[in-house]
């Protein structure tokens, strides 16, 4: 009955179902909640945001639901100041049927409403059929565009295509662990060498971020089931809706498996007949529609043979450990996973191309960075001589079978330098690496 409701509702022309002096009401009530919205801790991406600025390019904002996106944008709007722009919220059930071709009708109400203004915020734009093309046209009017979405379809090999090269992506994930020290008014340290004490509270922090992770809504009122809440959202609006998914019951199995297993290898074949499914083609889609809407990542296993990555087991790593935590099954802590999972979010931030290795011998190491020659393996800590016997006997074996410029450990705490065979290794406090 909803998906009809929608249809029909698409079906019929925008503006015929509102007034022009309903319209108008709508645009200033947009823009005067966006301009007093709460634009909370500065996050790290404004300053990419602020380069591109100068840049006749969109930029595209793309990340989960609730990560923050809608307050980027805010925090570049108030750089710009209030009389600069035009701000449009696409998730407002009032533009819902919304096409590229009423751009010049919401347009001329702007204009009417604020005035000449040379720049657009676009939120939520994936609800609008075709709005690459409304875009593309006041681009080459001399229009800036400030764009987000969560679909990562927007930041799609055609998107480039359909905007022709000029945009400018930025995905923005929840709180890195700096903005999660500086949203919760903790002290970060200057670079010194910290004391025992402040090594300490350091790893209490990370263990905390670790827990509730960086949904900025979720750590903003704790009390509230936010995660849960969007965890559904995901599932049930940006992927079965989106992609008019039937097997429903399968999606949400096989994502409780996945956000129970961060940092686990998985494998389409065995997933495909643990589910009892005909293809794994369904599997696979599964999971990419997850990607797509931010729920997930995936990595490839190195291989200099493509066709071998291609076929071997991914590793899946989630958007936010707090979100593992809220709806994933746990008979244990599962602490080493879950920090796994935070250096991947550290890393994703940096570069995207990150591989997991298996050495010739058998032995996984956690990642490995092709542009940098790096290795990278990580420990809650490394007091267990067991634990250091395995995490250097996974790099010893790596260093034999490839060419790599350094090695890294990343544990509770920083430890002096040692080698294998030529290659130095670096044992490095987690927490103190990802404030790097």
């Amino acid at each position: 009955m909803i998906m009809l409701y929608d249809f029909i509702m698409n079906k019929m022309v925008w503006k015929a179902r509102w007034t022009g002096e309903q319209i108008r009401a709508m645009l200033l009530e947009q823009m005067e909640a966006f301009w007093r919205r709460d634009t909370g801790i500065e996050r790290e991406r404004l300053a990419d945001v602020e380069r591109a600025a100068a840049l006749p390019h969109a930029v595209i904002v793309s990340g989960l639901r609730r990560v923050g996106k809608s307050t980027l944008l805010a925090q570049m709007a108030h750089r710009l100041g209030q009389e600069s722009f035009y701000y449009l919220n696409f998730e407002d059930e009032r533009l819902l049927g919304f096409a590229a071709q009423d751009a010049n009708d919401l347009y001329q109400t702007l204009v009417e409403i604020f005035g000449e203004r040379k720049i657009f915020f676009l939120d939520e734009v994936q609800n609008v059929a075709d709005w690459e093309r409304f875009v593309r046209r006041f681009m080459d009017l001399g229009f800036k565009f400030y764009i987000t979405g969560s679909n990562a379809s927007l930041l799609s090999r055609d998107l480039g295509t359909r905007l022709t090269g000029r945009y400018v992506p930025i995905e923005l994930l929840p709180f890195s662990f700096r903005e999660f020290l500086v949203f919760k008014n903790i002290k970060i340290p200057d670079g010194q060498p910290l004391t025992t004490t402040g090594s300490a509270l350091l790893n209490a922090s990370l263990n905390e971020y670790q827990r509730s992770g960086g949904i900025p809504e979720a750590l903003k009122y704790p009390e509230l089931s936010i995660l849960r809440t969007l965890y559904d959202d995901v599932l049930y609006r940006d992927i079965a809706a989106r992609y008019r998914l039937e097997g429903v019951q399968t999606l949400r199995e096989l994502a409780y498996l996945l956000m129970s297993n961060p940092a686990g290898q998985v494998n389409y074949n065995k997933l495909k007949a643990q589910f009892q499914l005909g293809s794994v083609n369904t599997i696979r889609s599964y999971i990419e529609s997850m990607e797509n809407s931010w729920l997930l990542f995936s990595i490839r296993r190195f291989d200099f043979s493509l066709k071998r990555q291609q076929i071997a087991p991914k590793k899946v790593y989630c958007i936010d450990t707090g979100l593992v935590n809220a709806v994933g099954f746990r008979f244990s802590p599962n602490s080493g996973k879950l920090l796994e999972n935070l250096v991947f979010l550290a890393l994703r931030r940096r570069t995207r191309d990150i591989f997991y290795y298996i050495t010739p011998g058998g032995y996984e190491v956690d990642f490995y960075l092709p542009e940098t020659g790096q290795f990278i393996q990580v420990a809650q800590d490394l007091s267990s001589p067991v634990t250091r016997e395995r995490e250097t006997r996974a790099l010893e074996d790596a260093a034999g079978a490839m060419k790599m410029e350094r090695m890294l450990i990343l544990s509770d705490r920083n430890e002096d330098e040692f080698r294998i065979g030529d290659l130095p290794v670096q044992v490095r406090s987690t927490a103190e690496w990802l404030l790097e």
